[in-house]
């Protein structure tokens, strides 16, 4: 079973008093909200087949790639055969598996019945259930990413879901909760959100954020995801004590022309978790010109800056 998660969650709650006019109304229970919050995302982020079970991820190239454990593979698979079979990514995009041998192979639940798989990736919007390629206690899949086909590899027993910590966070300060008036885009306006691999992509964005701190006036532009505003913003704490390329953030929908923006849930992205996952980078019209203390902290288990 996987181990308990330990979570060090600092409640230096400030006196109400101290609030900036532009926060919102403090629930009496605000500490145990952000607490049960947070202990939730970490929840979700360990139940099975997460991307805390990812252990293996790379891009295709048009051709062959040959995959396994064996060091003489381009993609080297822990938990797979020496020499599983070798991915062609082909000039339309479409992505097989022509395997090696059959034996202990299943496709999608299924004993393999031949050699060669056609494998149908995530998609862009990850709606797309892909093709699962199952070995020993991992299996592989295809997703896609702009133009690009990548693979990736997940085990329910790898040691970062296994053994997941948790995070650290700043401060609970209820400050951080925010009132932001909504300024709805008609028509809708684009953003162009980048990825760490180095392609973009446009997003549609239904309006901006707008709130006050210390006498200033910021705005942040969200996307709609699921009935919720998300955001992926950056500040002066970025690459130093929180993940440098974004935090993310989501907001129930506008109300009477006004939203909460509660920055002691901002997140970090899935990238500064593990390096097998793509992830955003904060957009110019959301990187703030002020440092945000609130949220998590830089995950300490992490391999990036």
């Amino acid at each position: 079973m996987p181990a308990r998660i330990t979570e060090r969650l600092l409640f230096a709650v400030l006196p109400f008093a101290t609030l900036s006019l532009a926060a919102a109304e403090i629930p009496a229970d605000y500490a145990k909200q952000i607490a049960a919050a947070r202990a939730e995302r970490v929840e979700r982020l360990r139940r099975p087949d997460g991307y805390l079970a990812l252990t293996a991820s790379g891009w295709l190239d048009p051709g062959d790639s040959s995959v396994g454990a064996a060091a003489d593979n381009r993609f080297r698979i822990p938990d797979a055969p020496d020499h599983l079979g070798v991915l062609h990514l082909d000039d339309a995009g479409k992505v097989a598996l022509r395997l090696a041998d059959t034996k202990g192979i299943r496709v999608d639940g299924h004993d393999a019945t031949t050699n060669l798989v056609p494998l149908h990736d995530q998609g862009t919007t990850g709606d797309v259930e892909p093709t699962r390629v199952s070995f020993g206690e991992s299996y592989l899949y295809v997703v896609q990413n702009g133009e690009r086909r990548g693979l990736r590899v997940k085990n329910n027993a790898a040691p970062l879901r296994v053994h997941f910590p948790g995070f650290s966070y700043f401060p609970v300060d209820p400050s951080w909760r925010v009132e932001a008036t909504w300024v709805p885009f008609q028509p809708v306006q684009h953003l162009r959100i980048a990825y760490v691999t180095g392609t973009e992509q446009d997003e549609t964005v239904p309006g901006k954020a707008v709130f006050q701190r210390d006498g200033h006036t910021y705005e942040l532009r969200p996307m709609d995801e699921d009935g919720k505003l998300f955001f992926v913003f950056s500040d002066r704490t970025a690459g130093r004590q929180t993940y440098g390329g974004a935090r993310f953030l989501y907001a129930d929908p506008p109300k009477d022309g006004k939203l909460v923006l509660d920055f002691n849930l901002a997140q970090n992205p899935p990238c500064a978790i593990t390096p097998h996952v793509v992830c955003p980078l904060a957009p110019p019209e959301n990187r703030l010109t002020l440092p945000v203390t609130a949220g998590e902290l830089k995950f300490a288990g992490g391999e990036h800056p």
